[in-house]
């Protein structure tokens, strides 16, 4: 098949990637030159394990990156994979959803008589790709029906793990407009041994928003199990192993720590909040599991505090910027939110993360950025571990650095008996 990608960022790179090892012929659009130049190189602008494996064999070959619309007239299907970020009261902005739509629409009309499918790979709510992203493309094609079907094709990849997870996917889910526009976006697939659940339009929308605010009241809930086990003296990682023991919870997502982050669960809850506030409905536990998440980091700081004494001018190692391991997105890293406590009460922190330290910089240029763990632990007057990172699991006597051997985790990562849990 020939595949438009469009949107060179996690979601869209590593789809047009791994369809690329699927055997698809792919174009990805990103407006970023350099990133352009980056993709054909076979060199991936962003981290993600085993993304640059397959750049490097497809680049040049059956997957290349443009910045113009022009070939999608000639395409089989083209997959918009560009960023819904929250507006202030939390709902989707959907204006890139709509910009690429109307492009494609106007690539479209140049080839008439030759049936193109839209699909939305962007996590959108509900009624999206049939009242927005149809009726702009349908308006730059002169209302033709007939040449273009519309599908809905979510993502469920975990950062980190996305090109694992989009070639051994639990399903693929496509909801769309007909079954003919279902069946060339099933094609898409055909090399991959997957489970099919063709919906429709919204009720596609609606699972990707569901899976991930489902995922998410799983972890303010082991978050919030944790915080009363740690003042019964109960070790909740004990608790939640038998509770994932039962086949209808499973283990997955039931460990406490700091929170979740990240580009997916905190921006899709609020955006599920803002639309359920529209329709006239209260959801008291959607804004539950955003409000254990803004607190939660935060009784590290207060942990820390009551062991060390007042912050002021005590240098604080921060071991963990990404919002978890294997990768370098810092979007909603629950160590965001810590920094700026810290900030506020005159610590000086000096953090290291191996691969998210740039990125941070640019929230907070003015704190030190060390370049090994050892470094950042020299001399420090305590420490919180915010970021699952394996290496921190190896930490030994770096910790003996410290000034005063004060460690609070965020995450349960630590092979150290003097170390204090969040919640445990």
């Amino acid at each position: 098949m020939k595949i438009t990608v469009i949107g060179g960022g996690y979601v869209g790179l590593v789809s047009a990637a791994c369809f690329a090892e699927l055997g698809n012929h792919v174009t990805v659009i990103e407006i970023d030159s350099k990133k352009v130049d980056m993709i054909n190189a076979g060199v991936p602008p962003i981290y993600e394990k085993g993304l640059e494996e397959l750049l490097k064999k497809h680049s040049g070959k059956n997957l290349v990156a443009k910045s113009d619309y022009n070939d999608i007239s000639l395409s089989d299907i083209s997959v918009i994979c560009v960023g819904t970020p929250p507006l202030k009261d939390g709902s989707a902005n959907l204006s890139y959803i709509k910009s690429a739509a109307g492009s494609i629409g106007g690539e479209i009309k140049k080839n008439p008589g030759h049936y193109h499918v839209v699909a939305v790979k962007s996590t959108v709510p509900p009624g999206t790709t049939e009242n927005i992203v149809a009726k702009a493309v349908l308006e730059k094609t002169g209302g033709n029906q007939e040449d273009v079907g519309f599908v809905m094709n979510p993502e469920f990849l975990r950062e980190g793990l996305a090109v694992e997870d989009f070639m051994n996917p639990d399903r693929v889910v496509i909801g769309s407009s007909d079954e003919k526009a279902g069946d060339v976006a099933e094609k898409m697939y055909e090399n991959l041994c997957a489970r099919i659940l063709r919906t429709g339009l919204s009720a596609a929308e609606m699972i990707k928003y569901t899976s991930n605010a489902f995922l998410a009241t799983k972890i303010s809930f082991s978050n919030e199990i944790g915080n009363i086990c740690k003042k019964l003296g109960i070790d909740v990682y004990e608790v939640m192993g038998g509770v994932g023991m039962d086949k209808r919870i499973s283990p997955m997502f039931l460990n406490a720590g700091a929170g979740f982050g990240g580009s997916c669960f905190p921006k899709d809850v609020m955006a599920l909040v803002s639309l359920a506030e529209k329709i006239g409905e209260k959801p008291v536990l959607l804004k539950s599991v955003l409000d254990v998440n803004e607190t939660q980091p935060l009784k590290m700081v207060e942990i820390l505090e009551k062991q060390t004494g007042s912050l002021k001018g005590k240098k604080i190692a921060v071991l963990g910027l990404a919002f978890k391991d294997n990768t370098d997105d810092i979007r909603e890293s629950r160590s965001i939110p810590v920094i700026k406590e810290l900030i506020l009460r005159g610590a000086l922190v000096s953090a290291y993360d191996p691969l998210a330290s740039s990125e941070m910089r640019k929230i907070y240029p003015a704190i030190n950025y060390s370049n090994t763990a050892g470094d950042a632990l020299t001399d420090a007057d305590g420490c919180l571990v915010m970021t699952e990172w394996p290496e921190f699991s190896r930490l030994s006597s770096e910790f003996d650095l410290m000034k005063d051997r004060v460690i609070i985790e965020g995450r349960r990562i630590l092979d150290i008996t003097d170390s204090e849990g969040i919640c445990w």
